[in-house]
């Protein structure tokens, strides 16, 4: 079963009332969910749509974001930031890897008070489990904090949930690296498919690199932006820091990948001269045979055609004659092969 599949629902709702009671609904129908907003709780909304680019327009407007903001938030490729003081947008990455094929979605998150909405298409789940627990993570919310603090603590928790699933996606790759380790080392493996694997690796690597910096632009900004509906408790931000730091040692993983996915190109480039070496060696070799065999054959060629003239071939009969000529061979082509020997013409054996 595909990870599309999993998806029971193409929306959700959980919020979490000033009294901490929690309400969580789920529904195939979205304007039901955006239908449970009361914006004096703190409320979270997830949906997943065909047509990002389109659903996300109506949703947004539907719970009164700006078309600025979306429009804005859907400019960039992989990640965006957009912050009009009273409400912010984001886009992160959403990876799918499906062996060395690296697939990008967009996750939409768009924020203001007490009211967090996340978008994102029917081809990668994201948040499911934090749905899952959602009332119980809500319920632990002190109830004292701003309106902003707890914004900020939701919010946490959908990046890093958003952020641990895109980290798999270096762990399938690694795994299918290996499977291209043990296909490499087959000396009878096809190098042309081989190399084509190896360019798919390699894109791949790139891709999810370009991912995780792209999510750490969006952390980054978080961090330091001082938007008007993040907090500027500084323990809360530090957990925002502790997302980057994340993000980081997967960045300093995915290119040690890459090093050693270079050093095993070299060793690839190694073994295919090495390989055209031996055929060059062999080649040589049969080369030299023949120079030693043509060489030698010359005597014996010349002897004969002096035999073949009359009035020496009535001197000297026919066995003389045949005896001649295959001493003759014997000791030119021996010659011939020690002097090649002496001279260094002929490769060792040991390369070819």
């Amino acid at each position: 079963m595909g990870e599309a599949e999993k998806i029971q629902k193409s929306a959700f709702y959980v919020s979490l009332s000033k009294d901490g009671i929690t309400t969580k609904q789920e529904s195939d129908n979205i304007s039901e969910i955006v239908g449970y907003l009361h914006e004096d709780a703190l409320e979270w909304m997830d949906f997943t749509v065909d047509n990002i680019n389109e659903d996300s327009f109506v949703i947004a407007t539907s719970l009164k974001f700006s078309l600025q903001l979306v429009a804005s938030v859907l400019s960039d490729r992989y990640s965006s930031y957009e912050d009009l003081d009273t409400e912010l947008g984001l886009m992160l990455p959403a990876v799918r890897v499906d062996q060395f094929d690296v697939i990008v979605y967009p996750l939409l998150i768009f924020i203001r008070k007490n009211l967090i909405i996340t978008i994102h298409p029917k081809g990668v789940v994201r948040l499911q489990k934090i749905y899952r627990y959602a009332d119980i993570f809500m319920k632990k919310i002190r109830q004292d904090l701003p309106w902003n603090d707890k914004l900020t603590i939701l919010l946490t928790r959908i990046i890093d949930e958003n952020n641990q699933k895109n980290f798999n996606g270096l762990r399938m790759i690694e795994e299918e690296g290996d499977e291209l380790g043990k296909y490499m080392v087959d000396p009878k493996a096809p190098r042309a498919e081989i190399g084509n694997d190896i360019y798919k690796m390699k894109h791949a690597l790139i891709t999810y690199l370009n991912t995780l910096w792209a999510s750490w632009d969006v952390i980054n900004s978080l961090r330091y932006g001082d938007a008007e509906t993040i907090t500027d408790n500084q323990k809360l931000l530090q957990r925002i820091g502790i997302l980057g730091d994340d993000i980081n040692r997967q960045i300093a993983l995915s290119e040690h990948m890459s090093e050693v996915l270079a050093s095993g190109l070299e060793v690839l480039q190694t073994i295919y001269n090495n390989q055209l070496q031996m055929l060059n060696n062999r080649l040589g070799f049969v080369a030299t045979c023949l120079a030693v065999l043509a060489t030698a054959g010359l005597v014996p060629n010349t002897l004969a055609t002096i035999f073949g003239i009359g009035k020496i071939n009535d001197l000297i009969d026919w066995p003389w004659i045949l005896t001649i000529l295959i001493i003759s061979t014997i000791v030119c082509t021996y010659s011939i092969y020690l002097l090649f020997k002496r001279k260094n013409w002929m490769p060792p054996k040991v390369e070819c």
